[in-house]
């Protein structure tokens, strides 16, 4: 028997005549199935090294990426940081559930394997990430258990796709879900934000199509970079 059950687009909601399937038996127009695929081949670009450095930025294909992160990275803290009056907290934002929004987690987890000083505490890990469901409560809780603290906030981003790839340091709080027009509550001092894909088209989908190779890479330049950069601070005080 003929099977008529209508099939529409799981994006756009369009009734399709030929459908595409893809992952997870999901079905897409023709338009829509274009777009996907071009997303999943998004690759980094080239990169000029000397200006994404004027930005406070790294490529993760420059072979310097690690060292420059580094280098920005505590410019920074040693600007608006005080190690002496202030404890330091890691916020990393994200899912597991989705690869491109793993970046937060991800670091978390690298960077828990650090050996940290006693006063620099890491939140949001693969194991008790920190996402848009429970953000509010858990920057609750941390600012009840450790006031006045410094925090640098860690979270992924899409922008154009001349930028996939960059590792972005800035000063000020991070806006969480901005690039998927979701309201959520800034965080931190300062913020650290990896661009894993394209932005401007199906922001949902792009996160979760994105590469894990580049979410991985990504997260162990940024936990090395920042483990690095934060115990140069306090050698310097020593």
């Amino acid at each position: 028997m003929k099977n008529n059950k209508q099939v529409s687009c799981y994006y756009c909601g369009k009734i399709l005549d030929s459908p595409k399937l893809i992952a997870q038996k999901k079905f897409f127009c023709q338009n829509c199935y274009s777009s996907y695929q071009n997303i999943s081949s998004t690759k980094s670009t080239n990169f000029n090294r000397h200006e994404l450095l004027s930005r406070n930025r790294v490529h993760i294909d420059d072979p310097l990426a690690m060292t420059n992160l580094k280098k920005i990275i505590n410019n920074q803290l040693e600007q608006i940081y005080n190690p002496l009056k202030q404890k330091l907290a890691v916020i990393c934002i994200g899912t597991d559930r989705s690869t491109g929004d793993s970046l937060g987690p991800l670091t978390g987890s690298k960077l828990s394997n650090f050996k940290l000083n006693n006063s620099i505490r890491v939140f949001g890990t693969l194991n008790s990430p920190i996402h848009a469901t429970n953000l509010n409560n858990k920057l609750e809780s941390i600012n009840q258990k450790y006031p006045d603290s410094f925090i640098i906030a860690i979270d992924a981003g899409l922008g154009k796709s001349n930028s996939v790839g960059s590792i972005c340091v800035n000063e000020g709080p991070l806006k969480p879900g901005s690039g998927v027009d979701k309201k959520l509550p800034k965080v931190g001092n300062m913020h650290i934000t990896g661009l894993v894909n394209v932005s401007g088209y199906m922001e949902y989908f792009v996160l979760q199509s994105t590469r894990l190779s580049l979410v991985v890479k990504m997260a162990k330049i940024i936990s090395y970079s920042l483990v690095q950069g934060i115990r140069k601070v306090y050698q310097q005080i020593k």
